[in-house]
């Protein structure tokens, strides 16, 4: 087979660059390796060293570009340890040279630091895969020429969103091609939980990173149309009549630990006007297995509490909210109260009602702190998605995999949209389905505690589980933006 391939690997320490080099300079295909690296330091057995500023920058991805020669190029995105799989590089070349993709991505092993090897199975892009933390994996083979003309459209002198900017300006014209077969192995240095790694993308350290993505996707979205101005529809609180000001909506299945706290928060809230609370069960039975129905049936004697049992087997969370949101008994708002969690003091349902008369919306977003169970504050503490703004929050919301809790809604707009009848990405689609006609309303201070513990639906989740929820609100980003792109 003919040299196709040009090599770009980052600088690593000797014994991680020498292992990588070890699995390539074998191989016919390779045509040249080039290192990556902040000095221009010579690297024995290698065909150039390349300096940069940083891995993942504007002024790297254009320096690659302009550098390849060969009609393919292969990117390594990481500073450990990797081994290319017996044949994988000529299978990535044969699959590239069959779709003519863009840029061709596989599943792989990942090693952790102790060497037990798993899999590392990752997803299929898709239009709506516009979240910039979508896991490729770190091998990443480019059409040559594709690649060249991506980085020509880069203007940007992103430091931490270049490759971010560089795969969105691939996308415009090209496809990028999943291989669901294992092709390499790399080391995995990051071997937290997916709950602990589920807010790195709102961490304050990452704030100067977060602004570059966003603004690298904003460009995006206004090239392809899918970018919508800072115009919104009115909404009229005084259009229906509601015996309730307001609704508490708590969904739940088996949570008999947190129930209780759950609903003693919802109904020690202070108003100066009419609220109640609705407590959903849903799942596969008709009722809670743990003991929860019983703990609900406890607060019986409150006529604020409506505690709803299905009669039908298939309702998921975002059915639940449906049952609440179409009750006769459902307030003129209505605010989530997840049964793992507890509002921060008595006066958030106040609160909640006061900023949607305030700032006319049909949504608010409340802030949270990120606590134990016992309410110890954990990392990294207050989450407020302060990188919403008015302006361009919605168009955003494309691009982060949430949009903040906890969440409040103008019940006539819910009822003409419906939640899917789903246990995950329920709210986000419901919050991106509104955002694209009205504006949402945000509140800064914190007012939920978000308890994290060993039963979290989300707390440790199976690589299986996280990429079939990544696929879906993948899936409900792309119908989002493509009802947008018809406007």
């Amino acid at each position: 087979m003919k040299k196709l391939v040009d090599c770009f690997l980052p600088m690593a320490g000797k014994e991680e660059l020498s292992k990588t080099l070890e699995s390539l300079k074998g191989l016919d295909i390779v045509n040249r390796i080039i290192i990556l690296s902040a000095n221009d330091e010579p690297v024995e057995g290698v065909d150039g060293v390349m300096t940069i500023d940083t891995l993942k920058s504007s002024a790297t991805m254009r320096k690659v570009a302009d550098e390849a020669q060969a009609p393919f190029t292969l990117l390594y995105m990481k500073e450990q340890y990797m081994e290319i799989g017996l044949y994988a590089l000529e299978r990535m070349v044969n699959i590239a040279r069959c779709t003519d993709a863009g840029m061709i991505y596989a599943d792989h092993y990942k090693i952790s630091a102790e060497g037990i090897r798993s899999e590392a199975p990752v997803i299929d892009y898709q239009k709506g895969s516009l979240r910039d933390d979508f896991d490729f994996g770190s091998v990443l083979l480019f059409r040559t020429d594709a690649l060249k003309t991506a980085a020509a459209k880069t203007t940007a002198n992103y430091q931490a969103a270049g490759f971010y900017d560089l795969r969105l300006k691939l996308t415009e014209s090209e496809e990028l091609v999943h291989i669901n077969e294992y092709l390499y192995s790399e080391v995995e240095l990051d071997n937290r939980k997916t709950g602990e790694k589920l807010f790195d993308y709102v961490d304050p350290r990452n704030r100067a990173s977060q602004i570059e993505m966003e603004q690298a996707c904003t460009e995006y979205l206004k090239e392809i149309g899918g970018y919508l101005e800072p115009t919104f529809e009115s909404v009229d609180f005084n259009a229906e009549t509601f015996e309730y000001e307001a609704t508490i909506m708590i969904p739940v299945r088996n949570r008999i630990r947190t129930i209780r706290d759950a609903i003693e928060s919802a109904l020690s809230q202070r108003t100066n006007f009419k609220y109640n609370v609705f407590v959903v069960e849903n799942g596969p039975e008709f009722h809670s297995t743990d003991g929860t129905t019983e703990a609900i049936e406890e607060y019986k004697d409150d006529e604020r509490l409506i505690h709803l049992i299905p009669t039908r087997r298939d309702i998921g969370v975002g059915g639940a909210w449906n049952m609440a949101t179409h009750h006769p008994k459902c307030g003129r708002f209505i605010v989530q109260l997840d049964s793992d969690d507890v509002y921060s003091d008595e006066n958030t349902l106040q609160r909640f009602v006061d900023a949607f008369h305030e700032q006319q919306c049909a949504m608010v977003i409340g802030s949270y702190m990120l606590t134990d169970i016992n309410k110890n504050m954990l990392p990294p503490g207050k989450i407020d998605h302060r990188e919403w703004t008015p302006e361009n929050g919605r168009n955003n919301a494309l691009r982060i995999n949430g949009l903040g809790a906890p969440r409040g809604f103008y019940t006539p707009v819910i009822r003409t949209i419906n939640l899917p009848n789903v246990n995950y990405g329920e709210d986000y689609a419901l919050g991106l389905a509104i955002s694209r006609r009205y504006q949402i309303g945000r509140i800064y201070d914190v007012l939920y505690c978000c308890r994290r513990w060993d039963d979290n639906s989300d707390a440790a989740l199976s690589i299986e589980k996280e990429n079939r929820n990544n696929t879906y609100k993948d899936r409900i980003r792309t119908w989002e933006l493509q009802a947008r792109m018809k406007k």
